[in-house]
């Protein structure tokens, strides 16, 4: 069975098609966010640890950090930057991170200050990023996301994004990089702007499982991008992905809707024995004043408790493009 161990300082989490749903909170990225961005660049992380406290909160696994602000010399900007958003992040919350940036400067000074086994975000098919990214990989003994993209860009046929999954799966076991280290990202389409995008990555997905045999993520708001009550689609999508053999997805735990979606999904695969998560966090429950669903409480989960109930155990040492709308 593949298993993709992913740690902190004293948590680790595995991420496999016999685990708990892995949540990667995508909250800590300023692309997008012109307030966050002037912020982080002006020193000021108030938001970065309320989003950081927030997300492990509401059940994380994992949370992505991104310090990409400008695309204006990123490689002298963005690996400082980084580095201090990094070890902001990892001194509040004990769950493992994933480091995000498209900079193979910044990347590797982030992996220089991370604890633990953190996920890289990530290599694409891409010669040039192969070659730069890889040997991180191997030298740190780290996960990394393989976008399933090259030179091309992103292709609209899913036979060719298996074919750009699989070529770089085959250049990470010549880096000596094992095929459970490699968490593939298929490129989820936006249905509103191709109908049959949910369908493509559903087969996709079997295949990579079936084929590659290795773990899988997304970012999982892009199939929704572009319409209105973007997380009723959103929440839909994830227990269908997971039934597909999606392992993890970088989504935003805040979301209620979003959050029981994957505790159901969660039940309903078999991951969550004896529905002890799902008994945890809704003991409490009650509908409100019409019907309506309340929302679980934010605090139902404290920080490291959602890696627990996603596969997480307490450890000790270092053992081990679309936008994301």
């Amino acid at each position: 069975m593949t298993r993709t161990i992913v740690a902190s300082a004293t948590r680790e989490i595995v991420i496999g098609f016999d685990q708990p749903f892995c949540v990667i909170g995508e909250r800590i990225n300023p692309t997008g966010r012109k307030k966050l961005a002037a912020e982080m660049v002006a020193g000021n992380f108030e938001t970065v640890i309320k989003d950081a406290l927030e997300q492990a909160a509401c059940g994380a696994t994992m949370l992505d950090v991104n310090a990409g602000v400008t695309s204006v010399n990123p490689n002298e900007t963005e690996p400082g930057l980084l580095v201090q958003t990094l070890e902001i992040v990892q001194g509040l919350v004990d769950l493992p991170l994933s480091i995000d940036s498209s900079v193979t400067a910044a990347i590797e000074a982030g992996l220089k200050v991370a604890k633990g086994r953190p996920l890289v975000n990530s290599v694409t098919g891409e010669e040039e990023k192969l070659e730069a990214i890889l040997p991180l990989v191997k030298k740190y003994n780290v996960p990394v996301v393989a976008i399933s993209n090259d030179e091309t860009g992103i292709s609209m046929d899913p036979d060719v994004r298996f074919a750009v999954a699989k070529k770089i799966v085959e250049r990470c076991a010549d880096h000596g990089i094992p095929s459970h280290d490699v968490v593939v990202d298929p490129l989820v389409m936006p249905i509103g702007a191709l109908g049959d995008a949910g369908r493509q990555v559903f087969a996709l997905l079997r295949r990579l499982r079936e084929e590659l045999k290795v773990n899988t993520t997304c970012g999982l708001s892009n199939i929704s991008f572009g319409l209105p009550h973007r997380h009723g689609i959103n929440a839909a999508f994830i227990p269908m992905v997971i039934g597909a053999g999606m392992t993890s997805a970088i989504m935003n735990p805040v979301r209620p809707q979003e959050m029981e979606a994957v505790r159901g999904a969660n039940v309903l695969n078999g991951t969550d024995e004896n529905c002890t998560n799902w008994i945890r966090t809704y003991k409490d429950y009650k509908p409100a004043e019409g019907g309506h669903a309340v929302a679980a409480p934010v605090a139902v989960t404290a920080p490291g408790d959602g890696a627990a109930a996603a596969g997480g155990r307490r450890r000790g040492g270092r053992e081990a493009r679309m936008a994301r709308g």
